[in-house]
């Protein structure tokens, strides 16, 4: 598995904790982590998200277009799984996975370091 950069874990830990998006767990970030699904970062959002992500890292996003991952609106089962049951457990994981394919991953912004653009 790929590893994400340390700078990248932090960058997505602040922004979580900054916009009381999602509590996360900085042992269980890697580069398989979906940005919709795991972190709760979709819709209005996930333009803000990629907005500050490209000013911070000075990020090349002109070529950047939705129409590769699909433009990322949540599922209102998932928020309802993640509201009764929690998102801790491996089943609802798996069951979250089912009603919602995530589209964006933290590889895809590691790989956007990597080159200095998000494609």
């Amino acid at each position: 598995m790929e590893q994400i950069q340390p700078q990248l874990k932090n960058f997505i830990i602040d922004y979580c904790n900054r916009y009381k998006v999602y509590r996360v767990d900085p042992t269980l970030l890697n580069a398989d982590t979906s940005i919709d699904l795991d972190l709760d970062i979709y819709d209005i959002e996930i333009d803000l998200f990629l907005t500050e992500f490209s000013e911070h890292f000075n990020i090349d996003r002109s070529k950047f277009s939705w129409y590769k991952y699909g433009y990322p609106k949540g599922s209102a089962r998932v928020r309802m799984l993640k509201l009764m049951f929690g998102y801790k457990r491996p089943w609802v994981k798996k069951l979250a996975g089912y009603c919602y394919k995530p589209k964006f991953k933290v590889a895809v912004l590691n790989q956007a370091l990597q080159n200095g653009r998000l494609v």
